[in-house]
């Protein structure tokens, strides 16, 4: 009984979600820059390989930020009380992971360490062309960023972001001198 008791201990501890990591907004905007520098490399070499010609800049954008970035389709909600973010992040592990919350911005990005290969294969045909996503989006409104849950769980990254309450304008009164 014992035995089955830590088995099932162990199975719910490896099913359980795992946390990301949250980092600074600055660390943030330097990975979103060297990405962004990365992309325009590769539509730059596009441009090149069409021979220099105008017109289809967004096509060798759009190219670039394929080959470099994985798609990470993403979900957000309201409640009264906080913001929930879905995103759907496959093949990542949670130390793979970060996510950063200023102002009203929300940054998630993540790198998956290279994928082993074996020699003796080669590959045929692969949709796998990335193995990093960066997304930004704006929230709704202010988030307490030091109230952040992050899970990780299933290929799918949970965020709960709790709201910050309005301040009201303070009503001035004016008197006379």
């Amino acid at each position: 009984m014992e035995k089955q008791a830590t088995a099932l201990a162990k199975s719910e501890e490896k099913n359980a979600a795992v946390s990301p990591a949250i980092v600074e907004a600055e660390k943030m905007f330097d990975r979103f820059a060297e990405t962004s520098r990365e992309i325009a490399k590769r539509a730059f070499e596009f441009f090149q390989d069409r021979g220099w010609e105008f017109g289809d800049q967004f096509d060798d954008w759009f190219k670039a930020e394929s080959e470099i970035l994985r798609a990470a389709p993403l979900d957000v909600t309201e409640t009264p009380d906080s913001i929930n973010v879905r995103l759907a992040v496959p093949g990542f592990r949670p130390e793979e992971i970060e996510i950063s919350v200023k102002d009203k911005q929300l940054f998630m990005s993540g790198e998956t360490g290279s994928e082993l290969k074996n020699e003796d294969e080669k590959t045929f045909y692969s949709e796998w062309k990335s193995n990093k996503f960066c997304r930004q989006f704006t929230l709704p409104t202010n988030v307490d960023t030091k109230d952040v849950k992050a899970e990780l769980k299933d290929g799918i990254l949970f965020l709960n972001l709790k709201k910050l309450p309005e301040i009201e304008p303070a009503k001035i009164e004016v008197k006379p001198a």
